[in-house]
């Protein structure tokens, strides 16, 4: 082949190789993120000024609108040395939370919090990767038609002090958590704060898939570690 004809090939094969090396770097190397862990919302001066000992109200308290549930897993693109944080997150959360006192203890007595499953929605960014395929291959692996829920029964527990004035407080609470149609006894981490009739509670729960009978999701070019980090955002209002 003349000269002048096998250069330019060579310089459009250069390019080629340079252009797709450099399409993955882009694609999965530093241009991912991911959201925060969900957590309480910075209270605001006036409830923080109206808090008092009869804050922590007790009674029935139900899970209202804006609360949120979903999950967090790490994942890793073939080629790359660092994993990906995949976060889905879903507003279809009901339950209830029943809090009780006897003299100066306060306890959260029972709580019931149900998530639909089929509404989890991937929240990260990886450039140039529609990171909502994702959902609909973690759909398949939860077996949502016939799965359609996660639904963690929590156990009595008492409630540290200053939840009785509006402090964000922590709390362990363990409990029972039901995905896939298996029950695991499991551990609550939370933060609850008490303001009037309305209260909130953030916090996870961490555990495995494969506890649950789940396969870690394949896709493809993507490993899926099975360690998965359960996140809740709740808001409740009392005798609602």
């Amino acid at each position: 082949m003349p000269r002048k004809f096998w250069i330019p090939i060579v310089a459009v094969a250069a390019l080629a190789v340079l252009g797709g090396g450099g399409a993955y770097l882009y694609y999965f190397s530093g241009l991912r993120t991911a959201p925060p862990t969900l957590a309480l919302a910075s209270p605001s001066a006036s409830a923080a000024a109206t808090s008092t000992p009869s804050t922590a109200g007790t009674g029935a308290w139900t899970i209202t609108t804006g609360s949120l549930a979903g999950y967090r897993v790490k994942e890793q693109f073939v080629g790359q040395s660092s994993t990906h944080e995949a976060v889905a997150r879903t507003s279809g959360v009901t339950g209830q939370v029943s809090i009780t006192k006897s003299g100066t203890t306060y306890q959260l007595t029972s709580a019931t919090v149900t998530v639909q499953l089929g509404n989890l929605a991937s929240v990260d960014q990886v450039a140039g990767y529609n990171v909502t395929n994702r959902d609909r291959i973690v759909q398949g692996s939860l077996g949502v038609n016939s799965f359609p829920t996660a639904v963690f029964v929590a156990q009595p527990v008492a409630l540290p002090a200053g939840v009785e004035t509006g402090q964000a407080v922590n709390v362990t609470v363990p409990g029972q958590l039901t995905i896939h149609g298996v029950t695991k006894d499991v551990t609550a981490s939370l933060q609850l704060r008490v303001t009037g009739a309305t209260a909130e509670i953030a916090g996870t729960i961490a555990t495995n898939m494969t506890d649950f009978g789940i396969s870690p999701p394949s896709i493809g070019f993507t490993n899926v570690q099975p360690a998965v980090t359960i996140e809740v955002s709740l808001n409740l209002a009392q005798g609602a």
